[in-house]
């Protein structure tokens, strides 16, 4: 029982680097004279002066701040602060003085106010729901589930609608069409109203903004050509980088736009900005360190045109003419701000501010300040690799594509080389892969550090030292654990404590191929799961810790859940014993499960 209880804190009790910043969300004073920078590792706000670039202020706070948002007034600054029990802090946008704080639930990421500043949407990542709160009353109203892994929303103007983004898909991944989904919840009734399905391949949603006319929301996202054997990068062959449009009135996908050039990837894109004009869509490209600035009129005239023989989602010259695509100084720009025609945007990994006027392009951004104050170490070295997609060839991926951002999964199957063509296998986390030889579910690596290796060469395509690698192995070395959203206060509820009982009993043996502590023997199995496309019967045993975030499950992603990992693909009993099981104790065993 202690593994629990200490799990349930692991989030909040990472250590803080506190010379590094890390900056994960900007903001701009209505006034335009303060940028305020979210700096995650050094759990501060920083107030800056846009004009010189100096520290007017900083505030500490007493987490990790992830998202930030203005209130509809500008006094107020709502930070979002990550932890498995998040809280939303309401700081003085002046002063920096903290006046409150409203409890949030599992890794809030961001706080949408309602346009008359009473009411607080709290976009909680791993309790894949929205809270909604009462900003004077500092209570919860609502909560409200949405799909996976929520990332972002954003408000209509009218405060009617709110739009969700989902990082992940929620599916088995061995069955077309495979895609994240944008929920749309209704506010007046406080529940889902929609479930806009991307296209196909269609993962990792990180930002989502809505027009300033309230006619458009706009959400970036990876658009995943997972269907093919991975041969070739070129052309976006593998991967291609996406905005979608979303029809806000209608509620429904309007166009995906690939960011890309015909021979140029757009690596992860990530925040999404319309300027007040409407005039301009702006979107960050965290893999390549760029900005893509797109002209709004030409492109809704575009759209607007007879529908064209290649649709916008497969065509990579779409945006010619349309789009400008900027340098940035910085590495991972991952926030972004706007300000009349000035642009603000943070590098993640150089802990940078810079701008752009973009009335004025031909000055080109200019670094306004730099945060650091030490030296980076081999981790985050290699964290910032892992997310580098310029690394790769043509910049059309990086890592992180795949493995999402904090190295886990998107939620796909790819058909990766190393085990022949033809037998798609689901994407792994790589949490404590190092630890958990051999590597792949064929096990075709022996160890992690090879398959780092094998990964930069066969997969991004690049020729690399092996400083580079190493400083990748010493990344994923130093990723922990991440609390189950279904433990109580770091405990079992009863049922998963009933299912705890079970699964370690020889009733269902299924500690005997998940042995506490890494749960996996490190060994391969055939569990009878092999499909018409696999060429053998036996599969590594994977770990079951953090299993709670890893669907769909087995080698191919065709469980969609636990529960059916323990019954549709177990009526053998060669996956555990649980035939016999009753559907109560099927349940209580999936609840355990997910608690790992």
């Amino acid at each position: 029982m202690m593994r629990f209880a200490v799990a349930a804190f692991c989030l909040a009790a990472l250590p803080c680097r506190g010379q590094i910043c890390a900056p994960s969300g900007l903001e701009v004073s209505g006034d335009g004279r303060r940028v305020y920078v979210a700096c995650s590792e050094r759990r501060t706000i920083e107030f800056v002066d846009p004009g010189t670039g100096k520290t007017l202020r900083s505030v500490a706070l007493p987490a990790r701040p992830a998202g930030l948002t203005l209130s509809p007034d500008g006094a107020s600054l709502y930070v979002a602060c990550v932890a498995p029990a998040s809280s939303v802090l309401d700081v003085d946008a002046a002063t920096g003085r903290i006046r409150s704080s409203l409890a949030a639930g599992y890794s809030a990421q961001r706080a949408v106010p309602s346009r008359d500043g009473k009411t607080l949407y709290a976009v909680n990542r791993f309790g894949g729901d929205v809270w909604i709160l009462d900003v004077l009353g500092r209570r919860l109203e609502a909560k409200v589930k949405v799909v996976r892994e929520p990332m972002d929303a954003a408000l209509t103007p009218d405060g009617k609608w709110l739009f969700v983004a989902n990082a992940l898909p929620a599916m088995r991944a061995d069955v077309p069409p495979v895609a994240a989904r944008v929920s749309v919840i209704d506010t007046a009734a406080r529940r889902p109203a929609e479930s806009i399905q991307l296209p196909n391949g269609s993962t990792g949603l990180r930002s989502i903004r809505m027009s300033h006319d309230g006619k458009w929301a706009a959400v970036t996202h990876i658009l995943a050509r997972y269907y093919l054997p991975t041969t070739q990068l070129d052309r976006g062959w593998m991967t291609t980088n996406a905005v979608s449009l979303i029809d806000v009135p209608s509620r429904r996908l309007a166009a995906t736009i690939l960011l890309d050039n015909i021979g140029r990837g757009a690596a992860n894109p990530w925040a999404v900005a319309w300027t007040p004009d409407g005039k301009r869509l702006l979107v960050t490209h965290a893999g390549t360190h760029e900005l893509s600035v797109i002209d709004v009129p030409a492109l809704l005239a575009k759209l607007a045109q007879p529908l064209p023989a290649i649709d916008p989602a497969d065509d990579l010259s779409f945006l010619a003419g349309l789009r400008r695509r900027v340098a940035l100084s910085g590495k991972g720009p991952r926030a972004m701000a706007v300000a009349g025609s000035r642009v603000f945007v943070a590098g993640y990994f150089s802990d940078t501010l810079e701008t752009l006027d973009l009335e004025r392009p031909e000055r080109g951004p200019e670094v306004l300040a730099r945060f650091s104050r030490g030296e980076t170490d081999a981790a985050r070295r290699g964290e910032m690799l892992f997310n580098d997609g310029s690394i790769g060839f043509q910049g059309w991926q990086s890592c992180a594509t795949c493995h999402s951002f904090d190295a886990r999964v998107d939620g796909l199957n790819w058909d990766l080389l190393n085990d022949g063509i033809g037998n798609p296998k689901n994407v792994k986390s790589l949490l404590l892969s190092h630890r958990t030889p051999p590597v792949m579910s064929e096990g075709v690596r022996e160890n992690a550090e090879y398959a780092v290796r094998a990964g930069l060469r066969l997969i991004l395509f690049a020729q690399r030292p092996d400083e580079d690698a190493a400083a990748i192995d010493a990344y994923l070395k130093s990723l922990a654990p991440m609390a189950s959203p279904a433990l109580v206060k770091g405990r079992l509820p009863d049922h998963a404590e009933r299912g705890r009982k079970l699964f370690f009993s020889g009733q269902t043996g299924c500690a005997t191929c998940h042995p506490a502590g890494l749960f996996t023997d490190l060994q391969s199995h055939d569990v009878g799961t092999r499909s018409q496309t696999d060429r053998i019967s036996e599969f590594d045993t994977p770990t079951l810790v953090e299993l709670w975030r890893t669907a769909p499950y087995l080698h191919d992603g065709s469980a969609a859940s636990l529960r059916e990992v323990l019954t549709v693909f177990n009526k053998s009993d060669r996956h555990g014993k649980t035939s016999h099981l009753t559907a109560s104790e099927i349940g209580d065993l999936a609840e355990f499960l997910g608690c790992l």
